[in-house]
């Protein structure tokens, strides 16, 4: 079945979610928590986003963004992959963290952009976490009651979509636990939240995308691979086991570094990320990078790997 086409474009909003793969923790410490704030701050940094809202929980999180670019897919690619290497690492495992694709839906942020934060911060309180969302460490609601801003959330515009100081905000926050509205009942086509005219206009916009010859999706496929996958995927080829491959010494390491070279290629990662998923340093990365593909030049069998690779990846 064909993956649904995301609608990326200028200037949207997104109320996005990810889960754990089958549900399971993807936070497990404090230090964790701390670490994927830090990763959504260097993702703001490196893609140029405005961020509203967050919340992390245990085995979610469910953020509030505004894109400034039509690159919601890389932004979601760098978060997610840079903080699953860094918890698989951690907590020495292996394989997926994230359960399937991130899920977002684009918003009418004139008609529900209030309405999506006090959902997302209510989230711990109706999760039963705790007895107060003003108590809750691990989301922006207390940004918006305090007099600072910090450097993660975008406050001072998000107060203006709002339209609320922060004594009128609290009040419509604690009104939220007694209104038990839920405002993604009124989701269309389970991507779109908005209404008629909003609605028309996206799906107008989607499909003039859809059927665009120069269809930006299409050419972004490279650069939006699961890397995790990649990584199996090699290992399946040359017959090893995804662990071994990882952090097998013996030389020549052709299936490790033909794994390295595909993802210097064809995903975000940086050498030092994918040093972290090899037990490399960044110069051992770009240097066993390198070696290939010169070798590729002499070795008919490596371009066949690579193709055949690359082949089931960016399916």
């Amino acid at each position: 079945m064909a993956r649904q086409h995301r609608l990326q474009a200028p200037n949207c909003f997104y109320h996005i979610t990810s889960r754990g793969d089958d549900r399971k923790k993807i936070f497990s410490n404090e230090t964790d928590f701390r670490k994927f704030l830090a990763y959504l701050k260097k993702a703001k940094e490196k893609f140029n986003f405005y961020l509203y809202a967050y919340c992390l929980l245990d085995n979610h999180y469910h953020l509030l963004l505004e894109t400034s670019q039509a690159n919601l897919s890389q932004i979601m690619q760098y978060l997610n992959t840079a903080y699953t290497i860094y918890y698989n690492t951690k907590h020495k495992r292996h394989g997926h963290l994230f359960q399937g694709r991130f899920k977002s839906i684009l918003i009418e942020a004139d008609s529900y952009f209030a309405e999506l934060t006090r959902y997302i911060h209510l989230n711990p309180v109706k999760a039963k976490m705790t007895d107060s969302a003003e108590e809750y460490p691990w989301s922006s609601y207390k940004i918006y009651l305090s007099k600072g801003s910090g450097d993660l959330i975008n406050k001072d515009k998000g107060q203006e979509l709002l339209a609320m100081d922060s004594s009128t905000y609290r009040q419509f926050i604690q009104g939220g636990l007694k209104d038990q509205k839920d405002p993604f009942k009124k989701v269309y086509a389970g991507c779109i939240l908005g209404g008629t005219a909003f609605i028309k206009d996206k799906f107008k916009q989607l499909q003039t995308e859809v059927e665009s010859k120069d269809f930006a999706y299409k050419r972004a496929v490279k650069n939006t691979i699961d890397p995790q996958r990649l990584i199996a995927v090699t290992a399946d080829y040359f017959k090893l086991d995804p662990e071994q491959m990882r952090r097998s010494r013996n030389r020549p390491m052709t299936a490790k570094r033909t794994a390295i070279y595909l993802l210097r290629r064809k995903t975000g990662l940086t050498n030092t990320q994918i040093g972290e998923l090899f037990d490399m340093k960044p110069a051992a990365i770009s240097k066993a990078a390198i070696s290939f593909e010169l070798e590729m030049k002499k070795n008919k069998a490596l371009v066949k790997a690579v193709d055949q690779i690359t082949s089931k990846v960016e399916v």
